[in-house]
């Protein structure tokens, strides 16, 4: 216990990186049944989740939101092939679709869903711890800005 007291707490950019790296190692492009041609799926340090799928009708989904308004997760699917339902506390995440039949739509869900691979109940379990501290981080200190009103 007295070593703890010392010990580097650990960061959001490991956690972050943590993310990063299993999403890589676990996202199941397969799952897309040959509609999309790309994807970039980022978890930067700063936070934040970025998700943009590109079809290859030229529609492109972008789905973002805030690590920290993480609320719960579930995932539907065997250690072979599964998806994760990452949810948030509310209307928390960014959704963009561009050039869609439709039209350019942005809305806001409470969720986002990435299919997934070769993923055992230890690294679900993982994915869920990470997110949780995250959670828990002291906000960021935010300079204050003096404001001086002319008279």
């Amino acid at each position: 216990m007295f070593l703890c007291a010392f010990s580097d707490p650990e960061t959001l950019e490991q956690y972050t990186g943590y993310l990063q790296k299993s999403f890589a190692d676990h996202y199941d492009s397969s799952q897309e049944n040959g509609k999309v041609k790309s994807y970039e799926l980022n978890v930067t340090n700063n936070g934040f989740c970025r998700y943009k799928r590109y079809y290859n009708n030229g529609k492109t989904e972008y789905f973002a939101f805030k690590l920290a308004k993480f609320k719960d997760m579930d995932y539907y699917g065997t250690t072979n092939a599964g998806k994760l339902y990452i949810r948030t506390k509310g209307d928390d995440v960014i959704v963009q679709t561009y050039k869609d039949r439709g039209g350019d739509v942005d809305s806001m869900a409470t969720q986002i869903i990435i299919p997934l691979k070769n993923v055992e109940a230890e690294d679900l379990n993982q994915i869920r711890n990470n997110l949780e501290r995250i959670v828990k981080l002291p906000p960021a200190e935010v300079p204050k800005t003096e404001v001086k009103s002319e008279d």
